[in-house]
């Protein structure tokens, strides 16, 4: 096994809580082609206490729900976190997390700010935003998009 230390990880590292860890991992590979750097269980166990995958080369811990301890988005029946995942083509990695078995939101489409986007619900109530750049696009160019789709959304349309 590995030594790893404090270099090999970043400042800001996403802890992911989940009902079936086991599970989670085989679904990260297959969906974003997650690397495994580890796995703790207690001996004879299959309850993954801690595991730390890389995704990209950016490392993500996860745990399997310990009620007291840690909630689940599925105990929470939702997140407040989605997790933006850079990629070379995102149509080709939406297809391919649909097929691990995530849940489709949104099919992938060209967006204001000059990605195209997709998003996907993974089985464990995890949240993923799979995007690819465009072109470059400013911020006051943005700020001008979002005023405009704001304006469209905010005020009821009169009939």
């Amino acid at each position: 096994m590995s030594t790893f230390t404090d270099k090999d990880y970043p400042a800001l590292v996403p802890y992911l809580v989940v009902k079936g860890a086991a599970n989670a991992i085989e679904f990260y590979k297959a969906a974003f082609g997650a690397q495994e750097r580890y796995r703790l269980s207690a001996t004879g166990s299959d309850i993954v206490g801690h595991a730390e995958l890389t995704i990209q080369g950016q490392v993500i811990m996860l745990a399997e729900e310990m009620p007291g301890r840690n909630t689940s988005p599925t105990t929470l029946k939702g997140t407040t976190t989605t997790f933006c995942l850079m990629v070379a083509n995102a149509d080709e990695a939406f297809a391919r997390a649909v097929a691990a078995g995530g849940t489709a939101t949104m099919p992938p489409c060209d967006m204001f700010y000059g990605y195209r986007m997709a998003m996907v619900s993974d089985p464990f109530g995890h949240q993923w935003m799979i995007q690819h750049h465009l072109r470059n696009v400013s911020v006051e160019e943005m700020l001008k998009s979002w005023n405009e789709m704001a304006g469209q959304c905010s005020e009821p349309k009169k009939t």
